[in-house]
């Protein structure tokens, strides 16, 4: 018989977070009863810490692997307990490559309490953190960050064809992953660091294996998490692929998809 979870991992926007940037009592009441039941909490997402004080402020409770598996970030406290970064070097060399496969590529970069762009980097979000931007982020390569950005901003390429390109001309160097299909967008994190990694990392020290948790997610950068998690569901409006990595389908985001899977397994045995 099936067991009711020891952890449970979700990812954020269109999983939970709905893309006018809320998150329905439905979903707030079935997290908080989990968690109430012991059950650990991870909000598993691409997002900075900067960007976290809104689910701090909504859930109150649980722990967050923020940059697709970078960083582990101290909800409560707000402090980075620990995290995977790219160097200098790799920063570089991924500019190199990608600016030779796909000349109109631009580029940001970005830590917890840092974020540079490139001038023909247009943002969608941070608007406003860096109004200036830099020719080449190769001149802001300074330090290790633990994502970096890669936008075609004329959208001559959709996300799906650039991560084509960037698995083959960046394999072994880096980790290339996206979240949003419609954005010709990339991220990149140090290799190996992913999503489904870190929360294998951080399941272990709790002495917790992959069999008593649950993860949710929506995108490519989901995708290991969904893979690693014995019992996963996939968003029925995420990416058309996620079906080929979880074990589940849960209904869409905007139909508290996730929040019905959980009401379920809560109501399994401990």
């Amino acid at each position: 018989m099936s067991k009711r979870p020891k952890l449970i991992a979700t990812d954020l926007d269109g999983t939970i977070v709905q893309h006018d940037g809320t998150i329905t009592q439905r979903t707030i009441h079935a997290f908080s009863k989990a968690n109430e039941l012991g059950i650990y909490i991870f909000f598993v997402t691409g997002r900075p810490p900067r960007w976290m004080n809104e689910i701090r402020e909504v859930f109150g409770f649980g722990s967050a692997i923020c940059g697709n598996g970078a960083m582990l970030y101290d909800l409560q406290s707000q402090v980075v307990s620990e995290e995977w970064m790219i160097s200098k070097r790799e920063q570089i060399e991924v500019a190199r490559r990608m600016r030779a496969a796909i000349p109109s590529i631009s580029f940001a970069v970005e830590t917890h309490d840092y974020y540079h762009r490139e001038k023909g980097y247009i943002p969608r979000w941070d608007i406003g953190l860096d109004n200036v931007g830099v020719e080449r982020i190769e001149d802001v390569a300074k330090s290790p960050v633990f994502k970096m950005l890669a936008r075609c901003s004329g959208g001559e390429l959709t996300s799906d064809q650039m991560l084509e390109v960037a698995l083959r001309e960046l394999d072994g160097l880096v980790t290339v992953t996206h979240s949003n299909a419609r954005e010709s967008l990339l991220e990149i994190s140090a290799l190996g660091i992913t999503k489904g990694h870190t929360l294998s990392v951080v399941a272990s020290r709790l002495n917790i294996d992959a069999s008593e948790c649950v993860s949710f997610g929506d995108n490519p950068n989901d995708f290991s998490m969904l893979q690693w998690c014995t019992r996963s569901f996939a968003m029925a409006d995420g990416h058309p692929d996620g079906f080929k990595f979880a074990s589940g389908i849960a209904q869409p985001c905007m139909e508290d998809g996730v929040a019905i899977i959980i009401e379920e397994l809560l109501d399994l045995p401990a």
